[in-house]
């Protein structure tokens, strides 16, 4: 579990490349500086994608990436923060 509190939970689940990044940086954009996002997707192309987008966002920084299960269903989750 990720020691950040996501101030932000965005659920992409059952959706694929490139929706979980587009709905993200619409999320992103409406974050105040230093609030976290928390993206959550069954997509496992969504750990390259959203830190490929977070290294590539100006004011984005990507704090952590896991992977879960939930019921029996791989989740990868993502936790970036807004910078100040």
């Amino acid at each position: 579990m990720s020691t950040e509190t996501a101030t932000e939970t965005l659920d992409v689940k059952g959706q694929n490349c490139p929706m979980p990044v587009i709905k993200t940086k619409g999320a992103f954009d409406g974050l105040a500086a230093g609030d976290v996002l928390e993206i959550v997707s069954t997509d496992s192309g969504s750990m390259s994608d959203i830190k490929g987008w977070a290294e590539s966002t100006e004011g984005a920084e990507l704090v952590d990436q896991e992977e879960a299960t939930e019921d029996g269903t791989a989740v990868y989750k993502h936790y970036v923060r807004k910078a100040e």
